[in-house]
């Protein structure tokens, strides 16, 4: 199941420290085709993996630009999905080349939201000079989009910071990883987020509560790790 953890505080008080620190793993079948993260052909400008999936291609999950602009999806679990619905990688490569700020854009989204099966897009528009905006929308959840506060935040296939146990679980050690991050170099860091996010432990306290019924609730409240692969 997709995950995504991220850290941001556009004042850090130290020089050292980042103002934006993500990790993100993708949630897909194996034969799905893809094309690994690049710059997009002769676009040097947006960076992100492509989905190639037959009538969804160029859609993508993660991605940034030169420019400060950054999204990121994960889907939302349902029971039933509409074989109609349009492809919400679309949501993610639409703003990254739209001249429009992350806010308005949801805004915009917002309204067409119930085109899509459900899913969660966080936008960002990361600015030094401009001061870092970080928003937030769901089409399973309140109908307008929000302007995060600095902070901590965990993202799976439910709403932003339900806390299912392999959220709560991630993102201990997700925190675990980013309070060293001033201490270490970036390679380093980059390691700890990795070994984060390929964490396979599958036990956590019962109180971390998994997704609700009609969704493979018995199988996915068994799954706590940041990364499941299945056969």
């Amino acid at each position: 199941m997709c995950i995504i953890f991220f850290k941001f505080d556009p004042r850090p008080v130290s020089k050292n420290a980042y103002r934006l620190i993500l990790a993100a793993n993708r949630d897909e079948f194996y034969s799905r085709p893809s094309k690994l993260a690049d710059f997009w052909g002769n676009n040097n400008e947006i960076l992100s993996g492509l989905d190639m999936e037959e009538g969804k291609e160029g859609g993508t999950w993660l991605g940034i630009s030169t420019r400060g602009k950054l999204a990121a999806l994960t889907n939302y679990l349902q029971p039933r999905l509409d074989r109609e619905a349009r492809g919400r990688g679309e949501l993610v490569t639409h703003f990254l080349t739209a001249d429009v700020d992350s806010l308005s854009y949801l805004k915009k989204v917002s309204v067409e939201g119930h085109l899509y099966n459900g899913f969660n897009l966080i936008a960002a528009d990361l600015s030094t000079a401009k001061g870092d905006v970080i928003c937030y929308y769901g089409n399973r959840g309140e109908p307008e989009p929000i302007v995060l506060t600095p902070g901590t935040y965990g993202l799976s296939n439910a709403l932003l910071e339900t806390p299912w146990r392999k959220l709560c679980f991630g993102k201990q050690l997700f925190l675990e990883a980013v309070e060293r991050s001033q201490e270490m170099p970036r390679d380093a860091l980059v390691a700890q987020l990795l070994d984060v996010l390929n964490n396979e432990e599958t036990t956590a306290g019962p109180s971390h509560r998994g997704p609700g019924p009609g969704v493979c609730a018995a199988h996915t409240e068994q799954v706590c790790g940041c990364v499941c692969a299945l056969p």
